[in-house]
């Protein structure tokens, strides 16, 4: 059991969840530890040959030269771009326009032709990273631990596996056919315009055309005329991000050695951008989803398990919802359909509560990355692509909205108080509870903002909420009231009535889980890295043109608790409000609940945290969370005994839900 982590400022980089720096964790009083101490690996009871060691010695470094071999193609490529740039002008502002303008890159229209240029030594990296069929890739060993559970514990497949990727893991294509106007569509048709270096390309060379295709239709939230962006079929959706940087290949890998293939195995990409409902009305997803299920149930004569990462466990919760609802758009599958078709819930670090980093996102455009970068840098990033830019771009993706946190101040907090506080020790030492007692504050102040005048309001994070509809577009604002529900539903009929509101289904505190009590659920998360869970905001300069951002120079511009980097500790509460069964509202069905907190102990020498990660996106390669989606695949989900890191367990019990 570990107690609750301190206030406190973490110096580390994270994109979407995408975190590269100093491997960190939480000691046992909430101070952050690096691990700096040395990798050791121990072979107990056996006798290591000279052959084996020395063999076991050339994986070791073949391992730390290709962890790290695409961040070196990645900044070499970047590197020459940024050289050509510089060496043609020295006046800052006319960097942006280079990026844009430079005929030069002009008829660059194929990556094939940027590696023509290369050295002959990097293209054939390139070659390598582009073709990731030798399983090096990545942290942990690829195909080792369903080996070793074939061979130890003979496991084979069961249940048909429904993989649902999480927000941006999801590649988008471009199939506009367009060949008129400043940026024609046709010359990028097939190219993925999100999930690879294409991307890069077009977000370095031609910024405004990509935004031009990768924000959706302000007025719609559907696709803007002209452009076409559809997500990528097939594994190859979400195995990889972009060459050599993996998302759900290692799970891909493990399952292949059980023997799983596409006959009993199948990736449920989708359009992360659109609101929930939106993607059953332009891309009929949760429909083809019903049918792939019913058909595999017919082919194999398995019930299938549903395995969702972050958003996708709530896409995963909002269809068993659709599935069951009758009407026009719904799934009219009946209270039964679950039960029969569905034999698990496999929810991996879900963002079931949302996540506090989005309404800093939504309404800023910036997260703690921002405000840890030195003023040269965040230059830069302005010049390159502004808080006002990325702001504009999140804003049409409805899908992001889905994550606004949940359960408001009985989950969250109020201004004085909030269930993940520090905890005070009283036998720490008479300093220490000096500085934390009478003078901390409380994770319930979500928002503090300090205006130009001197004085200080605070929110917390319904209202923080509110003040980001407030300042946003009216049809922004409809949007989401529109389509996503942040209470919670306190009586039985509440909740029954919310069985035909589309709007509560992706809100498990207004919604009961399906009557299917013959489904178990497993929830495996990680713990033990700091998270981002409060700010302290400050009117912007007009320059800016954003009401408000991350306050740079305050104290404590951001704070941070317990959490896997992206999804706070409190995200997970559902989780262990469902293991109640009958006697929760939310679960009248009983269904059986498991969970699994997993401790977030990276590889310092791995630049994706190695077997032992527990970090958000990083998790699908550990070692562990891949043996538990094994075990559950294979049939032996009884065999998984529930285990607690986090004081999660008792801050639950805790609340009055």
């Amino acid at each position: 059991m570990s107690t609750s982590p301190r206030l406190r400022k973490q110096k580390s980089a994270e994109i979407d969840g995408i975190s590269i720096g100093q491997s960190s964790g939480i000691d046992r009083r909430g101070r952050r530890l690096s691990y700096d101490e040395p990798h050791h690996s121990h072979h107990h009871g056996r006798r290591v040959s000279q052959e084996n060691r020395d063999e076991f010695i050339e994986k070791k470094q073949r391992k730390v030269y290709e962890s790290k071999r695409v961040m070196f193609i990645l900044g070499t490529v970047l590197g020459l771009a940024l050289t050509v740039l510089f060496s043609t002008t020295n006046a800052p502002s006319e960097v942006v326009n280079n990026f844009n303008n430079l005929n030069f890159f002009e008829d660059w229209k194929d990556w094939s032709e940027w590696k023509d240029l290369l050295p002959s030594g990097l293209q054939s990296l390139l070659q390598e990273a582009e073709s990731p069929d030798d399983g090096l890739h990545g942290s942990a060993e690829s195909f080792s631990v369903g080996q070793r559970l074939a061979m130890t514990k003979n496991f084979t497949q069961k249940y048909n596996v429904i993989m649902v990727p999480g927000v941006i893991s999801t590649g988008l294509q471009s199939w506009s056919t367009t060949n008129y106007g400043s940026c024609p569509s046709i010359s990028h048709f097939r190219k993925r315009m999100w999930g690879s270096f294409y991307m890069l390309k077009m977000m370095i060379l031609d910024k405004t055309c990509w935004l031009k295709h990768i924000m959706l239709d302000q007025e719609t939230g559907l696709d803007p005329p002209g452009i076409k962006l559809r997500a990528a079929e097939g594994f190859e959706a979400s195995d990889f991000f972009m060459p050599g940087y993996w998302i759900w290949n290692k799970i891909l890998q493990n399952l292949a050695v059980i023997g799983y293939s596409p006959d009993n195995m199948i990736s449920a990409a989708y359009d992360w951008r659109l609101t929930y409902i939106d993607l059953e009305k332009r891309d009929k997803y949760f429909s083809k989803l019903k049918a792939q299920i019913e058909l595999t149930v017919k082919h194999t004569g398995e019930k299938s398990i549903l395995v969702g990462h972050s958003m996708g466990s709530q896409i995963i919760f909002y269809f068993m919802k659709w599935v069951e609802a009758s009407g026009k758009d719904y799934g009219n599958g009946g209270k039964s359909w679950v039960n029969d078709h569905i034999a698990a819930f496999v929810d991996i670090s879900g963002s079931t509560l949302g996540t506090p980093k989005t309404i800093s996102a939504l309404l800023s455009g910036e997260m703690k990355d921002t405000v840890q970068l030195n003023a040269l840098a965040v230059y830069g990033l302005e010049q390159f692509f502004s808080r006002r830019e990325r702001v504009d771009m999140l804003r049409t993706f409805g899908g992001i909205a889905g994550m606004l946190p949940k359960g408001g101040e009985l989950i969250w907090g109020n201004l004085t108080y909030a269930p993940d506080d520090p905890v005070i020790n009283e036998f720490e030492p008479k300093e220490v509870l000096d500085a934390n007692s009478s003078n901390r504050e409380s994770f319930g102040t979500f928002f503090k903002y300090n205006h130009k005048d001197g004085h200080v309001t605070n929110a917390t994070i319904d209202e923080a909420i509110d003040k980001m509809l407030d300042v946003t577009p009216e049809w922004y604002t409809n949007r989401v009231r529109d389509n996503y529900s942040w209470g919670v539903a306190r009586t039985a009929s509440e909740i029954k009535a919310n069985n035909q509101d589309q709007r509560t289904w992706s809100n498990p505190l207004e919604a009961e889980l399906p009557n299917a009590p013959d489904m178990k659920i497993y929830c495996f998360y990680g713990v033990g890295k700091p998270t981002e869970r409060a700010y302290t905001y400050t009117e912007a300069d007009k320059s800016v043109r954003l009401p408000y951002i991350i306050d740079p120079l305050a104290e404590t511009p951001v704070y941070f608790s317990d959490g896997d980097g992206t999804v706070s500790l409190l995200t997970h509460t559902m989780c262990h409000e469902w293991k109640k069964g009958s006697e929760s509202r939310f679960n009248p069905a009983g269904i059986e609940v498991k969970i699994v907190e997993i401790k977030h102990e990276p590889d310092r020498f791995d630049i994706r945290g190695g077997a032992k990660t527990a970090e958000h996106v990083d998790i699908l390669g550990s070692a562990e969370l891949n043996e538990l989606v094994l075990t559950v695949a294979s049939g032996k989900g009884d065999t998984i005994t529930d285990r607690y890191v986090s004081n999660l367990k008792q801050i639950v019990e805790g609340l009055n839900i």
